[in-house]
C-alpha cells in the first residue's frame, strides 16, 4: 500500500532493495562501490531526497554513499502491519547492509534515522566503522517533537494545490525561502483517487506508540557503549535538539565530536547543506579516510560552532 499515485517529475529510485520482511525499499546510491561505505537516513516525513546534496559531495570524495525511504515513506511500501518502530527500523537496515555484502558502514543518521543507527551501533546489530548523528540525541526537547507531529498531522483530508502544500512547508520552516518553482514538491506528496494532494508518508507512523521516556533510556544506554568515531551534528536553531541535549549526549559519549551549525534548524542537511557536507567529509577524512586506513585517537572530542526495549516509534 502506498499514499497515492506518483507526480510526473518524481525521480524514479536507482535500485529496489528488499527489507525486513520482504518489503520494498527504494535506494539511490552516489560514487564508486568499491570506496568506503556510507549508510544515510533520513528522518520521519523526510525521503531519500533529502541527502542528494550530501550523496553527490560523498561520492565525489571517493565514498559509496546509500540513501533509502524508510519504509512508509516516500517510493518504499508501506508496513501492512503498521510496524514503524525503531526495532523494524534496525531490520531494515540490517537488510540494506546484506544486500551490500555486509560491508562495514558508516552511518549517517538524521532525527529518527539517527536514532535507529544510534540503536544499531549501540546494541550490536551492525558493526559500523564510524556514527554520525543529525540534530538528534537521548535527550530531546518535547515542544520540538510536538511541531514535528503538528506538521505531519495536518490536512488529513488533503490539499488542494501544490501551493498549499508550498505554504504548509513554510509554515513549518520558515527560515527557507519559499520555492517559487513548485515542481520539486513533487517528492513530498502523492495525487490520492480523491483527487487530493496528500503526504508521501504512511499516516499510521503518527500513530505509533512513542513513549519519549523509555526511548531516551534506550538510546542513553546506547550512547554509553559506543566506541567508534563519532561526529553529533546540531543545528544552532533547533528546537528538537537543545544545546543542552547535545551536552548530555557528549557527557555520554566523551570521545564524540561536535558541531554546532548556526544558522541552521532541526534539517540541517537541507537548512546548510554546504557547511553540513564539509563537516561530514572533514570528519570521515581523519577517521574512515579513501584508500587508507583509519586514523583516530582515543577520546579526541571537540567541539565547532560553525555557520551562519520495547519497540517504540522513534522522533520524526
Amino acid at each position: 500500500m502506498t499514499a497515492g499515485t506518483r507526480l510526473p517529475g518524481t525521480p524514479d529510485p536507482m535500485h529496489i532493495w528488499r527489507g525486513a520482511g520482504g518489503i520494498r525499499l527504494a535506494v539511490d546510491t552516489w560514487g564508486n562501490p568499491d570506496g568506503p561505505l556510507v549508510v544515510l537516513q533520513h528522518g520521519g516525513g523526510q525521503t531519500r531526497h533529502a541527502w542528494g546534496g550530501t550523496g553527490e559531495l560523498l561520492g565525489a570524495a571517493g565514498y559509496y554513499a546509500v540513501a533509502f525511504d524508510a519504509r512508509g515513506h516516500g517510493d518504499s511500501d508501506w508496513a501492512s502491519d503498521g510496524a514503524y518502530g525503531q526495532d523494524a527500523m534496525v531490520r531494515d537496515l540490517e537488510c540494506i547492509i546484506e544486500t551490500l555484502g555486509n560491508r562495514r558502514p558508516v552511518l549517517v543518521g538524521a532525527s529518527m534515522g539517527g536514532g535507529t543507527s544510534l540503536v544499531a551501533v549501540g546494541e550490536g546489530h551492525v558493526d559500523a566503522t564510524a556514527l554520525i548523528m543529525v540534530d538528534i540525541a537521548p535527550r530531546i526537547e518535547p515542544e520540538g517533537v510536538d511541531k514535528i507531529q503538528a506538521f505531519m498531522a495536518q490536512k488529513p483530508e488533503g490539499f488542494d494545490t501544490l501551493e498549499e502544500v508550498a505554504q504548509a512547508i513554510s509554515n513549518y520552516q520558515p527560515q527557507r525561502a519559499r520555492p517559487k518553482n513548485l515542481d520539486g514538491l513533487v517528492k513530498n506528496v502523492r495525487l490520492g483517487v480523491d483527487g487530493k494532494y496528500h503526504w508521501h508518508w504512511d499516516p499510521r507512523i503518527r500513530i505509533g506508540k512513542r513513549d519519549l521516556e523509555r526511548r531516551q533510556q534506550r538510546l542513553e544506554a546506547c550512547a554509553q557503549q559506543l566506541a567508534l568515531p563519532t561526529l553529533l551534528v546540531r543545528g544552532g536553531l533547533s528546537d528538537v535538539l537543545s544545546e543542552e541535549g547535545a551536552q548530555h549526549f557528549l557527557a555520554l559519549c566523551p570521545h564524540c565530536e561536535y558541531v554546532n551549525v548556526n544558522n541552521a534548524g532541526h534539517m540541517v542537511a537541507g537548512d546548510r547543506n554546504d557547511i553540513f557536507g564539509t563537516s561530514v567529509i572533514a570528519f570521515l577524512g581523519r577517521t574512515v579516510p579513501v584508500g587508507g586506513e583509519p586514523v583516530y585517537p582515543a577520546h579526541s572530542g571537540g567541539t565547532h560552532n560553525i555557520g551562519a526495549g520495547e519497540d517504540i516509534n522513534d522522533v520524526p
